[in-house]
This record gives C-alpha cells, structure tokens and sequence, in this order.
C-alpha cells in the first residue's frame, strides 16, 4: 500500500500510524476469512517494514503520484492505470490533473 501525507505541523509519526491502519485492518479482515500467523506469532500479511519520504517539491510529488498510480500495472494487476478502481488516479482525471490514457 502506498499514501501520500499531509500530517499536522511538527508530527512525523508515520509508525503510530501505519501500526493503526494496519492493525483495524488486519483485525476486521481477521473476522471474514482466516489469515495466517508467521512464526513470530505475527499475521502474515503486512510488509515489516515501511520508508518514509518527504516530498521536495512539486515535480517530487508529480513522481510520486505516477509512481503510486502505475503500481497496480507494474505488478500485473491490471493492463493500464485507469483499469484500477480503487486508486485515486481517478479523482486526479476528474480534476483534469492526468489525462485517462
């Protein structure tokens, strides 16, 4: 999963919350299907880790964003970007900030 953030002044705790998100997460998925722990103890579900960057400027962000769009492609999910429903690519064509193809 990836987001971009615009957290309050004078917080980075992106730790807090990614271990909020992934946590309710897991837990109402938990009460749907089965998922399976690791050997730690720990669902098997979640990357361990997670890097944080800030954005520089406006073309590090335009980078980011296509970046995040074009994953689903990258990983074979889907043929092209706008064949991903849930991704906020579609609300950056509505404001006409990308073009649909």
């Amino acid at each position: 999963m990836h987001a971009i953030w615009t957290l309050p002044p004078d917080d980075a705790d992106y730790s807090s919350r990614w271990r909020s998100i992934k946590s309710d997460f897991t837990h109402q998925l938990a009460t749907q299907i089965p998922i399976v722990r690791n050997t730690k103890g720990e669902y098997a579900l979640w990357q361990r880790r997670f890097w944080e960057h800030t954005l520089r400027d406006a073309i590090d962000f335009s980078r980011h964003i296509d970046y995040i769009h074009y994953n689903p492609v990258k990983h074979g999910q889907v043929k092209q970007v706008k064949d991903w429903r849930y991704s906020s690519f579609h609300r950056f064509v509505a404001k006409t900030v990308c073009p649909l193809n």
